[in-house]
């Protein structure tokens, strides 16, 4: 039996975490992992306490707004956003961990990112957000696109 790499397993994780997520539009989920040890993760959904987008929690979720327009009104956290915030509420150190991504974070999360001390994104699904991506290579965060792997069968 194949044992997945450690950027695979923790992008299974991420993939598992975007399952919590209510959002009409997109699941994404993110893991934060340090020295291959889980210290967040988080999944795009209202903020604690909130309805949830499947709910009827978000306007803009439930509207017909193009993808990337009107985020103003979206009271969502992104996934990436959720594993920083549950990390701080927890008292966690982020400096120096990867984040997994099942989707490239837009530029507010990148924007989060560095100043958490993140040092490296692993990703799945390209956003086009080329500032987002400039400003990482500035601040030497290394972003990696994995390639999505092929669904496995329980039991094969």
């Amino acid at each position: 039996m194949a044992r997945p790499s450690w950027d695979e397993y923790f992008m299974n994780l991420a993939h598992l975490a975007a399952t919590r997520s209510t959002c009409v539009r997109r699941q994404v989920g993110a893991v934060i992992v340090k020295d291959r040890m889980v210290l967040s993760t988080g999944y795009n959904d209202t903020p604690r306490g909130l309805r949830n987008c499947g709910d009827g929690g978000c306007s803009r979720c439930r509207s017909d707004a193009p993808a990337g327009t009107g985020l103003e009104a979206c009271l969502c956290l992104h996934a990436e956003q959720n594993a920083i915030v549950q990390a701080a509420y927890h008292g966690v150190a982020l400096a120096g961990a990867t984040i997994y991504c099942t989707h490239q974070p837009c530029l507010t999360c990148a924007k989060l990112i560095v100043n958490a001390g993140l040092v490296r994104i692993v990703y799945e699904h390209p956003y086009p957000d080329a500032l987002a991506e400039e400003m990482l290579t500035e601040a030497a965060v290394e972003l990696v696109r994995l390639s999505p792997a092929a669904p496995s069968v329980p039991g094969r």
